[in-house]
């Protein structure tokens, strides 16, 4: 089927009689006729239910629909995107291992794996996105485990070339995990160009009224982790902690990296997305298609006015013939990227504290990809705590204005901006 038909359909069909929507499946345990018939659910010889920690239906048909998207072989929700990328992360790393990963992604997850990953003994090198293919290759060392970037970078609004980064990957005997939150599979399928794993904030554009938290996991089942089983033990070895199990064994390169994320790491962390989030979340994937249309629209025609006023240093976006990653969006976003732009004010961090006070239609908020249009100042919120020269060393200057382009009028957000502009 076609995205848009997806959007509104995948992930489940119902029967004769049944409910058109997705049931919600409030229930935290399921029950079973005998001991015997659960027990096969715990030594993972037969599909079912029996504790929604580690899977539950509704969030299993939403997950099918978000993999039907992206044109995987499996997926899983989780309780949020930073969720999904530790999880999808740390089924493949463990202490001692590396991972290389593109320096301009989300704030967040940076820290998770600089910082938090760093101390559970996992290392990691940080590579600019428009690193030379030679650069890049000397980023890896031989205990390098997966290669991680985004689509689109949040906030920096980087494009990464997939291809570049899938080969390198596979050039080591690792996969790639590209988060595809900005885009959504609507605008770019990273499968397609060679990316293993592929995660979502779906707080963002797929769940797109700023109602719920949740993150997903998608895999693409063409990475062979039985050719590579000495650099992926957990995978590749028998998990005594489920039976003896050995996951690529038994669910092939199709299942074997969401099952183990499922019945070894949900089990252990517990980061699960509740049915009734995932209920919400399906209502917005089933407008997707036609929202991202619009958020993309809205964003190039701010984008276009921004560049021409004379108060605005410069424009990140993408969609600009002026952009350095313009090239690399006409390859693998050539039906847009994404409603979200940030700009610099000529008259620093006072201009953009002036701009930020007068706006009456862009709400101020930390939240990005929502309905309605939202806007941050880095440098007097998120990161007030440090001084104009950090700033510009952690890519957030103190000019930075980061606006996230709404399903509004076009033509009221640019008279919303132009107004506080005068107010300069």
């Amino acid at each position: 089927m076609n995205r848009d038909t997806i959007c509104v359909q995948g992930g489940y069909t119902p029967g004769n009689g049944e409910p058109r929507q997705i049931p919600i499946i409030q229930s935290t345990t399921f029950k079973y006729a005998t001991s015997e018939d659960m027990g096969k659910l715990f030594d993972l010889e037969a599909d079912g239910y029996f504790y929604s920690r580690l899977q539950n239906p509704t969030c299993d048909m939403v997950a099918k629909k978000i993999c039907e998207l992206e044109g995987g072989t499996a997926a899983m929700l989780t309780s949020s995107g930073q969720a999904a990328n530790f999880f999808a992360l740390f089924n493949i790393c463990e202490a001692g291992d590396h991972i290389v990963a593109s320096s301009t992604i989300y704030g967040g997850t940076f820290n998770l794996i600089s910082v938090t990953m760093k101390k559970m003994g996992i290392t990691a090198t940080f590579v600019d996105p428009l690193c030379s293919e030679e650069e890049l290759d000397a980023a890896f060392r031989p205990n390098t485990k997966v290669v991680f970037g985004e689509t689109i970078a949040n906030p920096a609004l980087t494009v990464l070339d997939i291809e570049k980064f899938a080969k390198a990957a596979h050039a080591h005997g690792v996969p790639l995990i590209v988060d595809n939150t900005f885009p959504t599979p609507v605008n770019c399928r990273p499968f397609e160009w060679g990316a293993d794993i592929v995660t979502h904030s779906t707080t963002k554009y797929m769940d797109g009224h700023g109602a719920v938290l949740g993150g997903a996991i998608v895999d693409g089942g063409k990475f062979d982790w039985m050719a590579h089983a000495e650099k992926f033990p957990g995978l590749c070895t028998p998990d005594e902690s489920y039976h003896g199990i050995t996951y690529a064994e038994r669910f092939g390169k199709e299942g074997a990296f969401i099952t183990k994320a499922t019945a070894q790491l949900m089990r252990d962390f517990g980061s699960m997305q509740s049915p009734m989030n995932a209920y919400m979340l399906n209502l917005g994937l089933e407008s997707l298609h036609v929202r991202m249309q619009r958020h993309c629209a809205n964003g190039m025609a701010v984008a276009k006015f921004l560049e021409a006023h004379p108060k605005v240093a410069y424009v990140n976006y993408c969609g600009l013939e002026s952009s350095p990653y313009h090239a690399l969006a006409e390859k693998y976003l050539p039906n847009g990227s994404c409603g979200v732009v940030s700009f610099g004010l000529a008259g620093g961090r006072e201009a953009a504290s002036t701009f930020m006070k007068e706006l009456k239609l862009a709400a101020i908020e930390t939240h990005v990809a929502d309905a309605r249009t939202c806007c941050l100042n880095p440098a007097s919120s998120t990161h007030r705590q440090m001084n104009d020269e950090q700033l510009a060393a952690a890519g957030v200057p103190a000019e930075l204005v980061r606006m996230s382009c709404g399903l509004e009028s076009s033509e009221d957000l640019i008279a919303d901006i132009a107004q506080a502009l005068d107010k300069i």
